[in-house]
């Protein structure tokens, strides 16, 4: 039979319907309210495609190189046109017809949703990568199934199996056909903390369909309970927006919710009492924690998928359990230096005698210990010099000393503060760090043996390690998930380089506030017009593409903000190519930004074209954000240009930087210009704004993010924007401050996005305001 029904389903079938659909059998046969349907099983698929000859053409077109965009982009659409074209056999299109038609009497409106034979595997997750139809009919029912198949070879799809090393043809896919909920409330339940597996209930709601919750259309409200006392911990969101059916056309529509209903409490004690008793019979069902979605329709919960939770930390390790004290936050170097945890104790690798004495000191802008030889870097080429183990001391990094920094122990600048690109890339990448040492080049010499303590910001003379004495190699911890306090707004990361992105998203931050897309671009040590002339568009393209792929795939489902092209002259004239760049007396005002996209459309056209591939090979989850944008003017032009390069400024979310006091100003006319999100910049801001040079260290204690005047502009825009149904959200270095957030949360800012070390704070100073909110709004 080319469909088996739910009713007929069990565990034992995986095979056959994949694991969505054994999963919705299991809890149908367990007795749970599981709205009725049936499954087009894997064997089908695979018949249509073997008796129609196809498989061989489709097997073959997909076995290319991932790594090439276009070869990847040509694979897809040729195997997706394959199955999409091929018509059904008779006798299969009766039965799916005939199936469908003993769902609520062949007048139901149906979900039809892919279910692969791999999906949630313990070492690999498939789950999201396919197609989902809500509220078909009969008429388009066939081509739906169809398109469920297709999606099996989405570009997005075809690269993840080859990542992980998965056959092709090994990979069969089944589609559940299954009444739909119309659901007045949905979301979301973990039945034991996702992270500690600790008895901790995690729910999340919202009105209407559940996709708004599922796709992160929606802030829901998030309701956590102690299992054991079942006491409850409520967080509100302002609900903007729902999924409903449309009564006259039956699709799906994304509409506002109420005025009334945006900050009204969606689930009441009654329904969370019933989710939790249906979450608990899941849970003994599995014999595990389960990741559930649920719908409420006239006080009846149904339940429309489990999962088991694939997060949790079943081994119980910690970072200490490893040996010594270490920050979860925070990396480890390998053998060739000593190091040790921010706060901790040096394990076994610290058997020597340090002198002690201090010899530099300055601003530690990246916690750790290690021990190393200095390598003083006064210009690019003495970059080679840089080996595994070694300290970089130089007087400002830039962008392309990246490739140098990974290879670093550590980093010693002379000038710069916390916001500086020294403090931020090296705590991404883990790097005990010191910046504003004002003297760190002309004090230590190349190849001197010194203990740099990015704690207390001392540069002691001597190493850590006896030299004399054989270490084992120090044994790298990964980043645990963290346990993730539920907030209405948004805690986000900033990432500088794509390699830290496995770092920033085990933050178990909501996404990414901030990817600087001008890492990629000067990493490669030529201007983007030098490399265009030696390796192609294409090939410039395509490391673009890379880039925001990696970040893109770490954080999917969840958004990744990426900023276009924002490099100043003299980081451009450093590169090869780059003496033509103008020579500006201040390049922080001069040609950056969007200034300069607008100015060479010819070359902003390579980056709007990556864009455009990244949302053509599915990843929806990536975000445009122009930099440096004064006005209205600046968005229109931008807008398009979008355009132009074939990016639908209405189907995809973009927005602009707020860094300038103009753009502060002008956000109401950028509002109408059609952005969806304003990004407050503060470290431009600030010094936009004061005046002041934030790495001057001649003035650097007028540098102040919480200035009256500052929080003044920011305030305005928050409401501004939320006058026109606009996010915002703050990437700047401000972000991480306790005051700050504070001020934020008070103004009802979207999202904060932190640097990497900064994220758990956040989270936690973010839960604590809006206790605080909810506590005086009921007092």
């Amino acid at each position: 039979m080319a469909v088996l029904w739910l009713d007929e389903i069990s565990a034992d079938d995986l095979e056959k319907v994949g694991g969505k659909g054994a999963s919705l059998g299991e809890l149908t046969g367990a007795g749970l309210p599981v709205p009725p349907g049936f499954v087009v099983t894997a064997g089908t698929y695979r018949s249509f495609i073997e008796e129609a000859e196809i498989d061989e053409e489709l097997f073959e077109a997909v076995d290319v190189d991932v790594d090439d965009s276009s070869a990847l982009a040509n694979a897809a659409d040729r195997a997706q046109e394959l199955i999409i074209e091929t018509p059904f056999p008779d006798d299969l299109r009766e039965e799916i017809l005939e199936s469908y038609g003993r769902v609520g009497d062949g007048e139901a409106f149906v979900a039809v949703r892919s279910s692969a034979t791999a999906e949630d595997l313990p070492d690999a997750s498939f789950a999201g990568q396919q197609e989902t139809f809500l509220n078909v009919t009969e008429e388009n029912l066939l081509d739906r199934v169809r398109e469920c198949w297709a999606s099996l070879f989405t570009q997005r799809a075809i690269y993840y199996r080859q990542e992980q090393g998965f056959d092709h043809s090994a990979v069969n896919i089944a589609v559940v056909v299954q009444q739909m909920v119309d659901a007045q409330k949905s979301g979301v339940m973990f039945t034991s903390h996702p992270s500690t597996g600790d008895p901790t209930m995690i729910i999340e709601a919202a009105w209407g369909l559940g996709e708004a919750v599922v796709s992160g259309a929606v802030s829901p409200d998030n309701y956590v309970i102690d299992r054991e006392d079942r006491s409850v911990d409520v967080t509100v969101a302002e609900k903007k927006v729902m999924h409903e059916k449309d009564e006259e056309t039956g699709t799906t529509v994304e509409r506002e919710v109420p005025e009334a209903k945006r900050n009204e409490r969606v689930i009441s004690d009654d329904e969370i009492g019933d989710l939790m008793d249906l979450g608990e019979r899941v849970e003994d069902h599995y014999d595990e924690p389960q990741d559930v979605e649920w719908a409420i329709v006239d006080g009846e919960v149904f339940m429309l998928q489990s999962r088991p939770i694939t997060t949790i930390d079943e081994t119980g390790e910690t970072a200490a359990a490893a040996g010594g004290s270490v920050d979860p936050t925070q990396g480890l170097t390998d053998g060739s230096g000593s190091v040790q945890a921010a706060g901790g104790e040096s394990g076994d690798a610290s058997t020597g005698d340090s002198s002690g004495d201090v010899i530099v000191d300055g601003l530690g802008s990246s916690p750790g210990t290690v021990s190393g030889a200095a390598q003083i870097v006064t210009k690019l080429d003495d970059l080679d010099k840089v080996g595994e183990g070694d300290i970089i001391v130089t007087e400002m990094t830039m962008p392309d000393m990246v490739p140098a920094m990974k290879r670093a122990a550590g980093i010693i600048t002379d000038e710069g503060g916390m916001t500086s690109h020294a403090a931020i890339v090296s705590r991404e990448l883990g790097v005990p760090a010191i910046v504003g040492t004002t003297n760190a080049t002309t004090v230590l010499e190349d190849g001197q043996v010194v203990t740099l303590d990015g704690d207390k910001g001392a540069v002691l003379e001597g190493s850590e390690v006896d030299p004399d004495e054989e270490t084992e190699p120090v044994e790298e911890v990964r980043p645990q998930s963290p346990v993730k306090p539920m907030t209405a707004t948004e805690v986000k990361v900033n990432v500088s380089i794509p390699e830290a992105a496995e770092r920033a998203a085990a933050t178990g931050a909501d996404g990414v506030g901030l990817l600087r897309m001008e890492h990629m671009i000067l990493s490669l040590n030529q201007t983007p017009a030098k490399f265009i002339q030696e390796n192609g568009e294409d090939a410039y393209i395509q490391e673009l593409v890379q880039g925001i792929r990696g970040v893109a795939d770490e954080f999917y489902p969840r958004p990744v903000r990426v900023r276009t092209l924002d490099a100043p002259t003299d980081e451009f004239r450093q590169l090869e190519g780059g003496d033509d760049e103008p020579t500006e007396h201040n390049p922080m005002l001069g040609y950056r930004g969007i200034r300069r996209s607008l100015d060479r459309p010819e070359v902003f056209a390579h980056e709007l074209e990556a864009f455009r591939r990244l949302f053509e090979m599915g990843y929806d989850n990536v975000e445009i954000m122009f930099p440096l944008v004064n006005d209205a003017e600046d968005i229109y032009r931008a807008k398009t240009l979008m355009k132009e390069a074939g990016i639908d400024p209405d189907k995809r979310k973009w927005g602009a930087m707020i860094e300038t006091p103009a753009s502060a100003l002008s956000v109401e006319g950028m509002a109408e210009a059609g952005i969806d999100f304003a990004s407050f910049g503060t470290n431009d801001l600030t010094q936009y704004t004061l005046a002041v040079d934030r790495n001057n260290e001649h003035v650097a204690d007028r540098f102040d993010e919480l200035h009256p005047s500052i929080l003044t502009l920011i305030g305005n825009v928050i409401e501004t924007c939320r006058e026109h149904d606009v996010e915002t959200s703050i990437c700047g270095q401000a972000g991480s401050k306790p005051e700050m957030v504070q001020f934020l949360v008070d103004e009802g800012v979207s999202s904060i996005s932190a640097n990497i070390d900064a994220v758990r704070d956040v989270q936690h100073e973010v839960k604590r305001t809006e206790q605080k909110l909810l506590l005086d709004s009921v007092r």
